[in-house]
């Protein structure tokens, strides 16, 4: 039992088709009045039947998983030794023909389809050639046509059965690599969200980085600067202490913005040269001289290139209050051309001289500001472009599509 476990439904099936076949064959010719099978041949020919059924039982299904071409044949040939010992001493009464036929079906699953059809031929001469031996060389003639006729049939019928088990193991083959796929797809799946999860946390820190960190920035300013002029001159002091609450508002309101709605615009949704040009405006408060110049026509960007643009003005006019030691600080919003949007900011402060690796030392010392800009500036397809040294200030140039 454990060895036919191995095998399919079909091979059971093909098996169970073979006894059933040559019970028949021996039943019929038992119902036979004068049956061979009540005599002296009776004893040879339940041996034969049993040894028949037994070789099948045995090595077909081993052949169906090892067809080494001599251990076919060998089978063939024994069997076939077997059905005309079969067939003659059984002197073909009743349908004992049918013993034939599991050879028939056996030769189109193991064999080509050429040599099958040589089978069946040899089938069908041992047949006609016992047949004459027996009764005559003209008896083939009645009984001839018949047993091909059913050979056909045991032909055609294993070709559509074969054919069958070919359909159904492609469809099991193609079932298992949809399974295979889609546990790649479920793998891929997992990575693609932890890419994403990974990204988010990156835009997350730009955002607070650019937002919260400008607005501390340019409180920082006030209050330093109302601190100075508190002994001296109260009402700038206080009016510069108002400024900061007022962007410690901004900043709030901006903090509460970005966790209420992760993508939402820092400009609120104001036009991008309006919202530069606040920002400008808080830069002038802090004492340094800042203008913007807005080239050509205004026209709306998509959302994502406005805000990295608004990020870089943000991100340059903070290190300009930082770091720059700058006076004055000029930008430069271009539309002129009409597939692309240019934003320069300059400052006049100390620069800083560039590294080995072409990057500037005020971008390696500047945190996590200019790296995130770069980083907004790949995912949009914007170029960027720093230009520093020592003594000649700071230009920063961001170009996106537009």
């Amino acid at each position: 039992m454990r060895f036919y476990r191995r095998f399919s439904v079909s091979v059971y099936a093909g098996l169970l088709t073979f006894v059933v076949t040559v019970l028949a064959a021996y039943a019929s010719a038992l119902a036979q009045t004068d049956s061979p099978l009540r005599g002296s041949a009776a004893l040879p020919l339940v041996v034969l039947g049993a040894a028949y059924m037994t070789i099948g039982l045995a090595v077909l299904p081993r052949l169906e998983e090892h067809r080494a071409r001599w251990r076919v044949w060998l089978y063939f040939a024994i069997q076939l030794l077997i059905t005309s010992a079969i067939l003659y001493l059984s002197r073909l009464s009743g349908f004992m023909a049918l013993v034939l036929f599991p050879l028939a079906s056996n030769a189109w699953d193991l064999l080509p389809s050429r040599q099958a059809l040589g089978m069946w031929l040899v089938l069908l001469a041992v047949f006609c050639g016992i047949d004459a031996a027996l009764y005559g060389w003209l008896d083939p003639l009645r009984g001839g046509p018949v047993v091909a006729a059913g050979l056909v049939f045991v032909g055609v019928f294993t070709y559509f059965a074969k054919s069958e088990r070919a359909a159904r193991a492609e469809v099991e083959r193609l079932a298992g690599e949809l399974q295979t796929a889609n546990q790649k797809l479920r793998e891929y799946a997992a990575q693609v969200e932890e890419l994403a999860t990974i990204r988010e946390r990156n835009r997350m820190a730009r955002e607070i980085h650019d937002s919260l960190g400008h607005y501390l920035t340019v409180i920082n300013v006030q209050l330093e600067a109302a601190q100075v002029l508190a002994p001296n001159d109260p009402e700038r002091a206080r009016t510069a202490l108002q400024k900061a609450q007022a962007l410690a508002q901004d900043g709030l309101a901006d903090v509460r913005r970005s966790v209420a709605a992760l993508r939402a615009a820092p400009n609120d949704s104001r036009p991008l040269p309006e919202a530069i040009d606040q920002l400008t405006t808080e830069t002038r408060a802090a004492g340094i001289v800042t203008h913007l110049d807005v080239r050509g026509t205004p026209r709306a960007l998509a959302p994502q290139t406005e805000q990295t643009l608004y990020r870089a003005a943000q991100e340059a006019l903070t290190n300009v209050r930082k770091h720059a030691r700058a006076s004055r600080a000029d930008l430069t919003l271009d539309y002129t051309t009409a597939d692309r949007v240019r934003l320069v900011i300059e400052d006049n402060g100390l620069g800083a001289a560039e590294n080995m690796s072409g990057v500037s030392a005020a971008e390696t010392t500047s945190g996590f500001g200019l790296l995130g800009l770069r980083e907004r500036a790949q995912l949009i397809g914007a170029a960027v472009q720093i230009r520093s040294a020592p003594g000649q200030g700071f230009r920063l140039e961001v170009e996106a599509p537009g």
